[in-house]
């Protein structure tokens, strides 16, 4: 049975970025309540581990210097910098506010700490949901993300002599983490996505496949909105295993963002709690070390129950679809899993399974034979 380590404390739900923001740290929260509610913290094979803040030569080792230091100053509401020149905006999507710079360094050290975990052999899987910050570039902010923990974690990795293969299932291209590996083969990004055609960063295309050592090592499966569970598993089934299998990683890092789900306000995908879980499924299989980070998700309560299933995957735990008494009333009576999803039937189904296909197909083209497959 794997041994499995949640990676919360209470300080990293505590930060608000601005009153009206979609992004809300409050989903860590609720998830770790719900876990609590169903004794996942009192198994033999499941472990809290409190994170920690991240030094600044952490940071530093995928940031630069000058970003890190205007970061600090926004967190304690100085204004000496431009914020625009890094990216801030604070009616926009990334707003400076009071105790940033904290928060910021608590995501990557929870990630770190799981890091280190599983490094040490102490566990086999390891999730900091309040990971997986997969826009932020080493001088500016982007899509509500600081510091890319992912990034950090995985150069820390790296730095250790393992392979590393990196899956990011949210709803948005994990450009960040493509972006930092894009020349090298140490490490496989994989990323499955609404196309940058639709939705933000405009980026993830099946032609984005690395450059120089890392050509074919940078992969990209795009879909149309409306992608069903049916679709999107068959594509996914058909592109991110066998090439994990190929690469042969020693730790797998997965980014397990649920902006997917179907009622998501960010995103346009028709995923459900089945088809999420059939993607960890696949992925649980895949390495004998597992870093799982959060990302996106932005209809909280869903949040919390694709989470608190992901982890009970994890942990090789089958929760019950009753939710505990006590946190019945913030799901509204709803059922752990999901007992409908949308349907789509006729021309708008059609063309999102041939989406899916042509990705696929244009994936097994290009990179596979750089693989071997």
């Amino acid at each position: 049975m794997r041994r499995g380590a949640f990676i919360y404390e209470d300080a990293m739900s505590r930060h608000v970025l601005r009153e009206d923001h979609v992004f809300i740290p409050t989903r860590l929260r609720y998830t770790y309540e719900l876990l609590e509610g169903y004794g996942a913290f009192q198994l033999e094979n499941s472990r809290l581990v409190k994170p920690r803040r991240a030094t600044d030569e952490e940071v530093l080792t995928f940031h630069t210097a000058d970003y890190v230091a205007a970061v600090k100053g926004f967190s304690r509401g100085e204004s000496v910098v431009d914020p625009t020149t890094y990216n801030f905006s604070d009616a926009g999507d990334n707003p400076t506010y009071p105790g940033m710079y904290e928060a910021a360094t608590l995501v990557v050290g929870g990630s770190l700490v799981a890091s280190d975990l599983l490094i040490e052999g102490a566990v086999d899987v390891a999730f900091n949901a309040s990971g997986g910050l997969h826009h932020a570039a080493p001088g500016n902010t982007s899509g509500f993300c600081v510091f890319n923990d992912a990034v950090i974690a995985i150069k820390h990795m790296v730095a250790k002599g393992l392979r590393v293969a990196y899956v990011d299932i949210d709803v948005h291209h994990g450009d960040g983490v493509q972006n930092a590996f894009y020349h090298t083969d140490s490490v496989l990004t994989i990323s499955v996505h609404e196309s940058g055609r639709f939705i933000f960063p405009g980026t993830g295309f099946t032609d984005e496949l690395g450059e120089e050592r890392g050509r074919g090592y940078a992969v990209n499966l795009p879909l149309a909105p409306y992608t069903d569970d049916q679709d999107y598993l068959e594509a996914f089934r058909q592109v991110a295993p066998p090439l994990v299998r190929a690469f042969r990683p020693d730790v797998l890092v997965t980014q397990l963002g649920i902006d997917t789900y179907h009622s998501d306000p960010l995103g346009h995908l028709n995923i459900t709690t089945q088809g999420y879980l059939g993607a960890i499924g696949e992925l649980a299989g895949l390495s004998d070390r597992w870093l799982a980070l959060g990302g996106g998700g932005y209809n909280v309560r869903a949040v919390a129950r694709c989470w608190a299933l992901a982890y009970g995957l994890m942990i090789e735990r089958d929760w019950p679809d009753e939710i505990p008494a006590e946190y019945r009333g913030q799901y509204e009576s709803a059922p752990l899993r999901d007992v409908d999803g949308p349907r789509l039937e006729g021309r708008q189904r059609e063309e999102a399974r041939a989406f899916a296909q042509q990705s696929v197909e244009e994936i097994k083209l290009k990179i596979f034979p750089i693989h071997g497959l």
